[in-house]
């Protein structure tokens, strides 16, 4: 098992900015890729932004050149780093970490963080 512990949520103003970090642990060898996905209230769960551990990226289209995640593997963090805020970008931001076994992926997820953007 994975698991996954979130931080950094809050309320901010548009324009602002926050850094969200997910903390993985447990049984951790193998986690290819990590990411955030977002949920905004009567939405379904998007992606928001994931890397692999070669330190591939890609982004949801809203988010590029405002959003950026990085990795440090040797903490087994994953961090996002989201500026310009907008109010379009409140939801509850979830860890994901895919870890491999004989081939097949395997989802592991954390809590949630809350995001709020708002005046």
């Amino acid at each position: 098992q994975v698991q996954l512990v979130e931080s950094g949520g809050g309320l901010v103003q548009p324009g602002g900015s926050l850094r969200l970090s997910c903390a993985a642990s447990g049984s951790i060898f193998s986690i290819e890729t990590m990411g955030w996905y977002r949920q905004a209230p009567g939405k379904q769960r998007e992606l928001v932004a994931r890397i692999t551990s070669g330190g591939t990226t890609n982004y949801e289209d809203s988010v590029k050149g405002r959003f950026t995640i990085s990795r440090d593997n040797a903490k087994n963090t994953v961090y996002l780093q989201m500026n310009s805020l907008k109010p379009e970008d409140t939801a509850v931001y979830y860890c994901n970490a895919v870890k491999i076994r004989l081939g097949i992926p395997y989802n592991y997820w954390g809590q949630g963080t809350q995001v709020t953007v708002s005046s």
